[in-house]
């Protein structure tokens, strides 16, 4: 009888420890004492994390990321990365959140803890305005004389094709060849990711090119480790009170719907885009 209790007393207190841990605050410990909070990012996702001309790190998840830090009274380290180590950095403890643009999805839930959603964007089209308006729904696209460009190997083409597959879909090597068939009018219109449209549309408002609403559900969260349950929960009611006050509405406001910002962006950067990944990838 003793020996059974045992193993079932370790048990126990294994299981205790690791509960402990998570209750600890271990987290916010860490961010306190060191007075800097790490933020892990991209950089190359406008309008969410791009750098200005300066080099310093602007976007709607970066005024995010500021908010946070003062919120919490310490100073703010940003940490780029490829997208692919980010959930990696966050579950070491190499960084602390990270802001990115991130899609939920269940594989990489299955990684990190999501809060959120703080946006929900998803694949639109990118087109001239008279284009855009005549596209009411999916519909409005799935017919052989409805051209379609999107980048081989993307979410945008999986979501075109499966979408619209009457359509005259159109897969091409990247976004500035996709782009430049819209503007010459080798295609009607292009998907990728929201953001994508709203950023291209900023910048090249001459051309008087709209984008339409979302065809697909694609909520961006804060990427955050499962060690802490005070830091979560901190974070959760944070995004709850931006909400609550209008002030996510007005960051949402500033970054996709006014282009004044595109001004502090490096006129050599080309297109300024870089397609994150799949959001189809764990």
């Amino acid at each position: 009888m003793k020996k059974a209790v045992l193993p079932i007393l370790m048990f126990l207190l294994f299981y205790l420890g690791l509960v402990g841990q998570a209750f600890s605050g271990t987290v916010v410990d860490r961010i306190l004492q060191k007075g800097e909070l790490t933020v892990g990012t991209t950089g190359h996702y406008p309008p969410f994390t791009v750098k200005d001309k300066d080099g310093n790190y602007m976007g709607f998840d970066m005024d995010l990321a500021r908010m946070i830090s003062k919120a919490m009274g310490v100073e703010l380290k940003i940490v780029q990365m490829p997208i692919s180590d980010l959930f990696g950095a966050v579950q070491k403890g190499q960084i602390d959140i990270a802001l990115a643009g991130l899609t939920i999805t269940p594989k990489r839930n299955l990684r990190v803890i999501f809060i959120g959603p703080y946006y929900v964007t998803g694949q639109s089209i990118l087109a001239g305005k008279s284009v855009v308006a005549s596209v009411k729904g999916p519909e409005d696209i799935n017919k052989p004389s409805f051209k379609l460009v999107v980048t081989k190997g993307t979410t945008s083409e999986a979501v075109a094709k499966a979408m619209a597959p009457k359509a005259n879909i159109i897969s091409v090597k990247d976004m500035e060849t996709a782009f430049d068939m819209v503007i010459h009018h080798k295609a009607q219109a292009l998907m990728a990711d929201e953001p994508f449209c709203v950023v291209m549309a900023f910048r090249h408002q001459d051309k008087q090119l709209a984008v339409s609403s979302p065809f697909t559900f694609e909520p961006l969260g804060v990427a955050m480790p499962q060690t802490d349950l005070l830091w979560i929960n901190w974070v959760d009611n944070f995004l709850m009170n931006l909400n609550a006050t209008g002030k996510l509405k007005e960051l949402k406001e500033y970054w996709l719907s006014n282009p004044s910002w595109m001004k502090r962006l490096p006129e050599s950067e080309g297109l300024l885009y870089k397609e994150k990944e799949s959001s189809l990838k764990p």
